[in-house]
């Protein structure tokens, strides 16, 4: 069976580029690797090209120190399944190459054979810092009766637009909607200095992943004792907030200065209801100015996507749809229609 064929579930293409450095093939091996990007998108053709003209040994080595003898790797493991995988294709295109046999190759496949599958596997993304975003995710992408966890191209896209603008977020208070495993949020806290950072959805299930996922990556939850470095000083909260039942004052507490989500716009049955919401949001005020509100969305069914705007024109909304980001940070699907739009009345 083709291995790349196997990989159902894992992320789509990436746009990420060797540039012929030996250096980005690592890279892009190391960042393919953690995000268990589709094997048919590594730079296949570049890695057997360095096997054919040098020794193939340090090669070998360095992609092995760069992926599954990784000490991220070691805490954090992709699926068990996908480690095979990745280490048969390797192994496979090692043996069409070259013809004398690297033992390390066959003890970490030894190591992989032996290991149980769970239900959930570790995905990590890699941040301009060095520093890694780990989170734990289902296996399906549809689990729990829920897509809230896994991590989705829109949410990939803001966590890079994020990126690239860190004053609209630094030493202001945020809040996510939809934080589903909480990519965006988990990023942006460690590399754009918010004051404070309330992540929300409203699944049990995805809260607890949500929570568990924020406590992976070292940031405090507000009136915990327990922090590392990477929590930065904010004070972050996970919150369980309904759509359709919260209140302006609850929302008004929160005191938010900036609102983000990501695939929020993907059901027509819940588009009034998040409409309403955000009615709600830009009604707060925070020393006298309302929030910013941000929403990154796939267009995925231009129809629902036009609900959604055209219910925000009925109660006065307006909406301006803003330049995503230049800088290909992490690995997703770059022929996906995304679209990132600022709210405001």
């Amino acid at each position: 069976m083709n291995n790349t064929k196997e990989l159902e579930v894992e992320t789509e293409s990436i746009s990420v580029s060797c540039g012929g450095d030996e250096n980005d093939l690592f890279t892009t091996f190391q960042v393919s690797f953690f995000a268990m990007c589709r094997l048919g998108s590594f730079p296949w053709s570049e890695f057997e090209g360095k096997l054919k003209s040098s020794d193939s040994s340090p090669v070998l080595q360095e992609i092995l120190k760069k992926t599954v003898c990784h000490p991220v790797c070691r805490r954090n493991p992709p699926s068990v399944k996908y480690r095979r995988l990745f280490l048969q294709e390797i192994i496979k295109r090692h043996e069409a190459t070259v013809t004398e046999p690297m033992d390390e190759l066959y003890d970490a496949l030894a190591e992989v054979l032996g290991a149980e599958e769970g239900k959930v596997c570790h995905k990590n993304y890699l941040l301009p810092s060095g520093d890694f975003v780990s989170l734990t995710e289902s296996v399906a992408v549809i689990s729990e009766g829920t897509t809230g966890l896994v991590t989705w191209e829109a949410a990939l896209c803001l966590a890079e637009w994020a990126l690239e603008l860190p004053q609209v977020f630094k030493d202001r208070s945020v809040l996510e909607l939809g934080s589903g495993v909480g990519l965006t949020g988990i990023a942006l806290c460690k590399s754009c200095s918010p004051k404070s950072y309330t992540f929300s959805d409203c699944h049990p299930i995805v809260l607890q992943q949500l929570q568990s996922n924020v406590e992976l990556n070292g940031l405090a939850l507000r009136g915990s004792s327990v922090a590392d470095s990477n929590s930065a000083g904010v004070g972050v909260a996970v919150e369980g907030l309904d759509w359709a039942a919260v209140s302006e004052e609850q929302l008004q507490d929160l005191q938010a200065d900036v609102v983000i989500a990501s695939d929020v716009v993907y059901d027509p049955e819940i588009v009034c209801c998040l409409v309403g919401l955000l009615s709600k949001l830009l009604s707060c005020t925070v020393k006298d100015s309302i929030p910013e509100v941000y929403i990154s969305s796939t267009i995925r069914n231009p129809e629902t996507y036009s609900l959604f705007k055209t219910e925000l024109d009925k109660i006065g909304i307006r909406q301006q749809a803003i330049p995503g980001p230049t800088k290909q940070v992490f690995p997703y699907n770059r022929a996906s229609k995304i679209e990132i739009m600022k709210l405001y009345l």
